[in-house]
């Protein structure tokens, strides 16, 4: 596996901006179903005190999401896990065979202990150094859709934390205090 400048510094619990990517950027996560099961388990992680969330936005085919946490790096593990997991499920239990096949067909040849692959390796963390960098990159995640051509503007895209920087509740809850 090629080695990355990118990488999370041990006992660090400042704030990462992270991108996770589907398996070839296949666009599983436009389904509302699925996008569900990534919030729900966001919501989870921040319930239970595993980690701060600052910001999120989720698309057809990645996500970004700055987050903190005594141990980042394992828990973005298990997110992706278990998310990746309840989402074959999905498929499975109702037989999206087009869908099974092409998550067959890009999954890596070294990963022989599953039949699927949703997520595509690592998560390219960029440790936020300060406020300026802070601030760039929630408005990078919040502009998303934007660029895309699917909102006009950030706080009107559904699966992002942009409401709540504007006085809005959004799906999960994000802290504000950076």
């Amino acid at each position: 596996m090629a080695r990355s400048r990118y990488g999370f510094l041990d006992q660090d619990i400042c704030p990462y901006f992270i991108t996770t990517t589907t398996v070839n950027w296949i666009p599983l996560l436009s389904n509302p179903e699925i996008a569900s099961i990534l919030l729900d388990s966001l919501r989870f992680l921040i319930e239970s005190q595993r980690i701060t969330l600052f910001a999120y936005v989720v698309m057809e085919n990645h996500m970004h999401l700055i987050a903190a946490s005594a141990d980042l790096s394992r828990e973005i593990a298990k997110f992706k896990s278990f998310t990746a997991r309840k989402s074959i499920d999905y498929y499975l239990e109702r037989k999206k065979r087009f869908i099974l096949d092409q998550l067959a067909f890009h999954k890596l040849k070294h990963k022989k202990d599953r039949p699927y692959q949703f997520w595509q390796e690592g998560s390219h963390p960029q440790r936020m150094e300060n406020a300026a960098m802070m601030k760039q990159k929630v408005d990078y995640i919040h502009a998303n859709p934007v660029r895309r051509g699917y909102v006009g503007f950030p706080e009107h895209w559904r699966y992002s934390s942009a409401g709540s920087y504007v006085g809005m509740q959004s799906l999960v809850p994000v802290s504000m205090d950076w």
